[in-house]
């Protein structure tokens, strides 16, 4: 996550999922924001919605208003604004930069372990996603990415999980299906589930203590998002 993506339309969907999360169960949250530099890019700008009131309002209306509040007061767009907001009862955040290198790396994510020991849940909100071979744990750009590594922790840790994910130059059913399999192998007895939306999916783990909210999270989110927030319905697990 960077600072300047506050506020667009993939940033309402999130918090719309967090939301509904929040809503249909009670499950107190720590948002990893998973937090890198600006870059300066034109990322993060696609917010026309904001000007589309009956489109776009009806998913979450206090936080389309808010959003479009604080984005036309602050053109400094930064999470801050929704930390500071009521829009996520129940939640803490974990705000510091990633590091990319492995000894930074290292203390920030045990920071991040110990600020969660109180939660229920953890969202984690990288810029990309899970790991690449490309980008090993340590290197440049690493910071883009959660490793499973830590994915493996913080479920041992008794923490149910949700990980935002883009998608990749890959046909979406299969890579889905092959991430699934994946965090299947990393989080013994988790009840899985992915939402899709038009370019990231968020991949939701709960823990066998939590598997009873799955159903009511599931239609939370198709109530008020069908369209824009769907469940993946999967095939080979």
């Amino acid at each position: 996550m960077k600072n300047q993506y506050f506020g667009d339309i993939s940033d309402y969907r999130k918090y719309g999922l967090l939301r509904s999360i929040n809503r249909a169960a009670e499950l107190k949250t720590l948002v990893a924001w998973m937090l890198t530099e600006d870059d300066g890019s034109t990322d993060g700008q696609k917010l026309n919605y904001l000007s589309s009131d009956k489109k776009w309002s009806g998913h979450d209306s206090e936080l389309f208003n808010t959003l479009k509040q604080l984005i036309a007061q602050h053109p400094d767009r930064a999470v801050a604004l929704i930390e500071q907001s009521e829009l996520l009862p129940n939640t803490e955040f974990f705000s510091r930069l990633v590091p990319d290198d492995a000894l930074g790396r290292g203390k920030w994510f045990n920071q991040l372990l110990e600020r969660s020991s109180q939660c229920d849940l953890v969202f984690l909100d990288p810029d990309n996603g899970l790991e690449v071979k490309s980008k090993p744990y340590g290197r440049s750009k690493s910071s883009k990415y959660v490793f499973k590594r830590e994915t493996e922790q913080l479920w041992q840790s008794g923490k149910s999980l949700l990980i935002y994910q883009h998608f990749v130059r890959e046909k979406r059913e299969v890579f889905i299906e092959r991430m699934l399999s994946d965090l299947a192998e990393l989080t013994e007895d988790s009840s899985l589930a992915a939402f899709t939306t038009s370019h990231v999916v968020f991949f939701m783990l709960l823990q066998p203590k939590h598997a009873r909210h799955a159903d009511s999270i599931v239609s939370e989110v198709h109530q008020s998002w069908s369209g824009q927030i769907d469940l993946y319905k999967q095939t080979s697990l």
